[in-house]
C-alpha cells in the first residue's frame, strides 16, 4: 500500500497565548476558568465574542458538561465545535484539528481552550475513578491514580536504561530554574539536587518531586489564517508540521517507547528540519520518566540514550538545550487538562518574543510534545508539533 503524503499547515497562524493564573485550590468550576480564558482571548485579540466561530474545549473537571454546555454558557455561537479530553495530548490535538478546519474553510477564528478546577478532594475522588480500564489491576491492592501506574512505568524504565534519581532529579532542578522566571507557577523556591534526592517517597521509585502538583487554571489560543492575523496586528506562529498517533506499539508489554517514534519522519519532513535545528523543546512533564521518553521518541538521542543525553545538557531556558522553560507541570503546576496546553502556549511566547526574563534569544523553531491518557502500563495518546517564525 503506497504511503500518502501529509498535506502541509501552510497558511495557518496560531496566536494570542492565555494563560489564567494557576491557583493550588479553587472553588470555582471549570466553566468560570473556561470564561476567563475566553474573555483574555477576546482582549488579547481585540475580537468580538461573534467573531469566535470555531471552539475546541478540553477539560476533566467540566462533566457532566461538555463544550457545546460551554456555548451556551459563555453566549457563543460556533459552526464548528470539538471536545478533546485527552489530557497531556489534548494542547496538540486541538491545534491539529483547528488548523485543518480554518483550512477547510470551516471556522475562520478557533478558540481552543483547556481548564479545569481543583478544589480539596479533587485527588481522593480522582483515585477511585481514574481508569475503569485499569481500576481492577490496582485498586484492590491498595494502589490508584497515576502515581502508582507511573512507578512500575518509571521502575521499567530505570531497568532497562540504567537512569538513575539523580537523572531525572536534574531534569526537575533546571524546570524549577525555568519556572522562578514564569509567573504563574506554584513552586516559588529553588530546587537542589541534594533537596530533590532527599525528598520522601511515594510510590517507588516515584518520589515527591516527581510528581506534579495538582492545581486550578485555564490555557488557551486562537488559531486562525495568517492573512487574518497580520490584518488584526497579531504576532503569530506558524504551523510547520504535526503529528498524532493512539495506542502505539500496543504489543510492548510495558510503555519504553510512544507514538512519536513511528511518525518523527513524517514530523521533520514537514517543516523541512532536523532535531538539531529546533531552537527549544517544550514536552508534557507529569513525571520525570515521560519526558525522557520524549526525549528519544522525538530523535533528540537514541532509545535507551535519555540518561545520558540529560547528563550531558543543560536545560535551563539559558542553557544549550532549552527545555520547558516555563518550568513545565512539574513546577508551574498540573492545571488538569491545562497541562496539554502549557507547552503551547510557552512555545508561542517564546516563537512571539513575548517570553521576557527566560526568552530564548529568537528561536526560528520550537517543538512542542503532547502525551496524555495513561492506563495501567502505558500511554494511548502521543503527539507533537513545530511551531515557527513567519517567513
Amino acid at each position: 500500500m503506497t504511503k500518502r503524503s501529509r498535506r502541509s499547515y501552510e497558511g495557518v497562524a496560531v496566536t494570542v497565548p492565555v494563560t489564567v493564573p494557576y491557583v493550588r485550590y479553587s472553588t470555582r468550576g471549570a466553566h468560570w476558568f473556561i470564561g476567563q480564558a475566553v474573555k483574555r482571548l477576546l482582549d488579547g485579540s481585540g475580537l468580538q465574542k461573534d467573531q469566535i466561530d470555531g471552539l475546541t474545549v478540553s477539560s476533566f473537571s467540566l462533566t457532566p458538561d461538555t463544550a457545546v454546555g460551554v456555548t451556551q454558557h459563555l453566549g457563543l455561537q460556533p459552526r464548528w465545535l470539538d471536545h478533546i479530553p485527552t489530557g497531556g495530548a489534548s494542547g496538540v490535538m486541538a491545534l491539529r484539528r483547528a488548523a485543518r478546519a480554518v483550512q477547510a474553510g470551516d471556522a475562520d477564528i478557533v478558540a481552543c481552550v483547556a481548564a479545569d478546577t481543583n478544589h480539596v478532594d479533587s485527588f481522593r475522588l480522582m483515585l477511585g475513578g481514574f481508569s475503569d480500564f485499569a481500576r481492577d489491576a490496582t485498586y484492590p491492592y491498595g494502589s490508584g491514580g497515576p502515581n502508582a501506574l507511573f512507578a512500575f512505568i518509571t521502575s521499567a524504565y530505570m531497568a532497562r536504561t540504567g537512569a538513575t534519581r539523580a537523572d531525572f532529579g536534574k531534569l526537575c532542578v533546571d524546570q524549577r530554574t525555568n519556572a522562578l522566571a514564569y509567573g504563574s507557577r506554584v513552586f516559588r523556591k529553588l530546587l537542589t539536587l541534594d533537596e530533590y534526592l532527599a525528598t520522601r517517597p511515594i510510590a517507588d521509585p516515584i518520589h515527591l518531586f516527581d510528581c506534579v502538583m495538582p492545581c486550578a487554571g485555564a490555557e488557551a489560543f486562537l488559531v486562525m489564517s495568517e492573512a487574518r492575523a497580520q490584518d488584526l496586528g497579531l504576532a503569530y506562529a506558524t504551523v510547520r508540521g504535526s503529528i498524532e498517533r493512539h495506542n502505539a506499539y500496543s504489543g510492548d508489554p510495558i510503555m519504553l517507547r510512544g507514538g512519536w517514534h513511528v511518525d518523527r519522519d513524517d514530523l521533520y519532513a514537514m517543516a523541512d528540519c532536523t532535531p538539531a535545528d529546533i531552537g527549544f523543546l517544550q514536552t508534557y512533564d507529569d513525571y520525570p520518566v515521560i519526558v525522557l521518553m520524549q526525549f528519544e521518541g522525538l530523535g533528540f538521542c537514541g532509545h535507551g540514550e535519555a540518561p545520558g543525553f540529560v547528563r550531558s545538557r543543560s536545560m535551563a531556558w539559558h542553557g544549550d538545550f532549552p527545555h520547558n522553560t516555563s518550568g513545565g507541570q512539574l513546577s508551574s503546576g498540573q492545571a488538569g487538562c491545562a497541562g496539554g496546553f502549557l507547552g503551547m502556549t510557552e512555545a508561542l511566547r517564546q516563537i512571539t518574543g513575548a517570553a521576557p526574563g527566560r526568552t530564548v534569544g529568537r528561536p526560528t523553531l520550537g517543538l512542542v510534545s503532547g502525551y496524555g491518557m495513561v492506563a495501567y502500563d502505558r500511554c494511548l495518546c502521543t503527539g507533537a508539533v513545530i511551531l515557527g517564525a513567519p517567513q
